[in-house]
C-alpha cells in the first residue's frame, strides 16, 4: 500500500513539476503599432484574433515605453532585455558611434557571413551589439540549452535582437524572397528553411495583387483613399487596388515588406517553424519570437489614418486569429503563453495636422545638419559638427582641442542657436544628461536613452508635433504619448481574463514573463513586474 501511495505521489509531483511552464511562449511584437488600433477598428476585427486575445487575456491600455528615440531597435531590445538603451546599448536602428568614430548598424558583424549567397549586404548580422543579456538568454540557461529559442522577423532586427545571443536561430526575409540567416547561428539553413525558401511563397500573395479586404465602406474609420497626406508605393498611385506583381518585376522581392502580405508570409513562416522544429513537443519550454514588420513599413508610408494602415491591420488581425487557433491544434489550449506588444507607435501626420490648425511642421534633417554647420563657421570659424544624426550631434574633438575652444562655451553656444528654432523644445550636455535626476520628464526620457561611450555631446529633443520627415507617411521617435504608447496583452497558459489602465512601462515585460516561468531576470533589468497578471 505504501508503494502505491509513493508511486502515486511521484506521478502528482512529476505533473506539478510538468505544468511549472508552459510549453512554448511566444512573443509578438507588432512594428508601429498604436494602441489607438485596437480601439479605432476594433468593430470590425473578428472575434478570434485581437479580440480574442483582449476578451480572454489581461490587457494594459496604458502601456508606454520610457525613453527616446522610439525606434525599431532599441524598442525590441527593450522588450526582451527588460531595460534602456542606456543599459542595453542598442541606442537606435543605426547611429554615429562616438567611440568607434563610424557609423553603425543595430545588428551589423563583419565577422559572421549569409548563409544563402548572394544576400551578404544583408545577412551578415548577429547580437554582438547588445549589450544586456534578454529572456529568451535567460530561459536558455535555465533549461540548460534544452529550451529552443527562435526569433523570425521580416526585418533583421526584429529576429535577431528578442532571441538574444544564445538563440538557436534567428532567419529574417531578404530582397531576393528568401528568409535567410547568418553563420552565428549555424553552418547552413535547416532544410525546411530551405524548401520553404524554395518553394517562393511570396508569388503566391504578390501575384494577386493587394486590394480591399472587405467592402469599402467597411473602412470609414479612415480618411479617403488616395488622400494628400499617404506616399506613393514605389511611385505607383496611391488607391487601390495595386499591382504588386509589377512592383516585383520592376524591383525585387522586398516589395513585399510595404504590403500586408509580408505579414501573411511571416505566419505561414512561423507555423511552419513550429512545426519543423517542434516547438512546445516537450516538457522544456520552447520561445518563438515573432515580429510583424510590414505595419511598420505601411504605416510609415501611408500615415496612420489610411485607407491600407486600416486594411493592414485588419488582415493582422486574421493571421493572429490563425496562430492561435495553430497554437491551439498543435500545442494544446492553456499550455502555451503568449504577449502581445509593439517596438513604439507611431505620430500623426503633420501636414494633416496642419491643415486642421495644429501649428506643427515638418522638419528637414538635412536643412538643420547644414543650419549647424553654418552656424559653427560663423561663430568659431570651423565646422566643429562631426556628425548630426537621431538627435544627436557630435563635436570633432580634434578642431576644439587644435583652436584651444572650451567644451562648456561651445555646448552654450549650440544650444543657444537651437533654442532659436521654433521647433526645438530642449537641449541638453552630456553632463546634464549624466546627471538626471528624472525630475525634468524630457531629460529622463533622453538619459534613459544615452550611452555615453555611443551617443552624441549634446541631444535636443523636438516640441510636440513636429517630426523630423516628409510630408507624406508618418514616423516615430520621440518621447511623447503619440510614439510611446503601445498594447500590452497577455494570453494563455496561467493568465487570467483582466484589465489595467494603470500607467505601465515596457521593460516591465521581460521580468515579468522570468516571473511566470520562474527563471532569472534578464541582467540588466529594473525587475519591475506586471503584478496584475499574478492575481487570483
Amino acid at each position: 500500500m505504501k508503494k502505491i501511495l509513493l508511486v502515486t505521489a511521484f506521478v502528482i509531483f512529476s505533473n506539478l513539476q510538468a505544468q511549472e511552464r508552459p510549453k512554448l511562449v511566444v512573443g509578438i511584437v507588432v512594428d508601429q503599432m498604436k494602441m489607438e488600433y485596437l480601439y479605432r477598428f476594433q468593430s470590425d476585427f473578428t472575434e478570434n484574433g485581437f479580440k480574442r486575445l483582449m476578451n480572454s487575456g489581461f490587457t494594459f491600455h496604458n502601456a508606454h515605453y520610457n525613453y527616446m528615440p522610439t525606434y525599431t531597435a532599441p524598442g525590441h531590445a527593450s522588450v526582451y532585455t527588460g531595460t534602456t538603451p542606456t543599459l542595453h546599448g542598442i541606442v537606435s536602428n543605426e547611429w554615429f558611434h562616438r567611440t568607434l568614430k563610424k557609423d553603425v548598424y543595430c545588428t551589423d558583424d563583419a565577422s559572421v557571413t549569409t548563409l544563402v549567397p548572394g544576400t551578404e549586404s544583408e545577412g551578415k548580422m548577429s547580437p554582438k551589439n547588445l549589450q544586456s543579456t534578454t529572456i529568451t538568454d535567460e530561459l536558455k540557461l535555465s533549461t540548460n540549452f534544452k529550451g529552443k529559442v527562435i526569433g523570425i522577423s521580416i526585418k533583421d532586427r526584429g529576429a535577431i535582437l528578442p532571441a538574444g545571443h544564445f538563440a538557436d536561430w534567428a532567419f529574417w526575409y531578404c530582397k531576393t524572397g528568401e528568409f535567410i540567416s547568418s553563420s552565428f547561428y549555424g553552418e547552413k539553413l535547416p532544410t525546411w528553411v530551405t524548401d520553404f525558401n524554395n518553394e517562393k511563397n511570396y508569388l503566391g500573395y504578390t501575384n494577386k495583387g493587394w486590394d480591399l479586404l472587405k467592402p469599402k465602406e467597411t473602412y470609414n474609420e479612415s480618411l479617403a483613399d488616395d488622400n494628400p497626406y499617404e506616399g506613393k508605393l514605389y511611385k505607383k498611385t496611391p488607391f487601390f487596388p495595386y499591382n504588386m506583381k509589377e512592383m516585383i518585376d520592376n524591383n525585387d522581392a522586398g516589395v513585399i515588406r510595404v504590403s500586408p502580405y509580408g505579414n501573411d508570409l511571416l505566419a505561414d513562416f512561423a507555423k511552419k517553424a513550429i512545426e519543423k522544429e517542434q516547438l512546445g513537443k516537450d516538457e522544456i519550454t520552447d520561445f518563438l519570437a515573432l515580429s510583424f514588420s510590414s505595419t511598420d513599413y505601411i504605416g510609415h508610408t501611408f500615415g496612420p489614418r489610411s485607407i491600407e494602415i486600416q486594411d493592414t491591420y485588419l488582415r493582422l488581425d486574421q493571421n493572429i486569429a490563425d496562430i492561435l487557433n495553430y497554437l491551439d491544434k498543435t500545442i494544446g489550449k492553456d499550455k502555451y503563453l503568449v504577449f502581445l506588444t509593439a517596438d513604439h507607435a507611431g505620430a500623426e501626420n503633420v501636414t494633416y495636422l496642419k491643415d486642421n490648425k495644429y501649428q506643427v511642421n515638418n522638419i528637414n534633417y538635412k536643412n538643420l545638419e547644414s543650419d549647424l554647420k553654418e552656424f559653427s563657421k560663423a561663430t568659431f570659424g570651423e565646422d566643429l559638427i562631426l556628425n548630426y544624426s537621431s538627435y544627436n550631434i557630435h563635436y570633432n574633438k580634434d578642431i576644439l582641442k587644435s583652436k584651444g575652444l572650451e567644451l562648456e562655451k561651445v555646448n552654450k553656444a549650440f544650444k543657444d542657436f537651437l533654442y532659436t528654432k521654433e521647433y526645438v523644445k530642449r537641449v541638453y550636455t552630456e553632463q546634464e544628461i549624466l546627471a538626471s535626476s528624472g525630475s525634468d520628464v524630457i531629460l529622463d526620457f533622453i538619459a534613459k536613452g544615452y550611452d555615453p561611450t555611443q551617443n552624441g555631446d549634446l541631444l535636443f529633443a523636438y516640441k510636440p508635433g513636429y517630426m523630423e520627415y516628409s510630408a507624406t507617411g508618418t514616423t516615430h521617435g520621440s518621447p511623447y504619448s503619440y510614439d510611446t504608447h503601445v498594447p500590452v496583452i497577455f494570453y494563455g497558459w496561467h493568465i487570467k481574463k483582466g484589465t489595467s489602465h494603470d500607467k505601465k512601462v515596457i521593460t516591465q515585460i521581460a521580468p515579468t514573463v522570468a516571473q511566470l516561468l520562474q527563471i532569472t531576470m534578464p541582467n540588466s533589468t529594473d525587475s519591475k513586474v506586471l503584478t496584475e497578471v499574478f492575481e487570483k
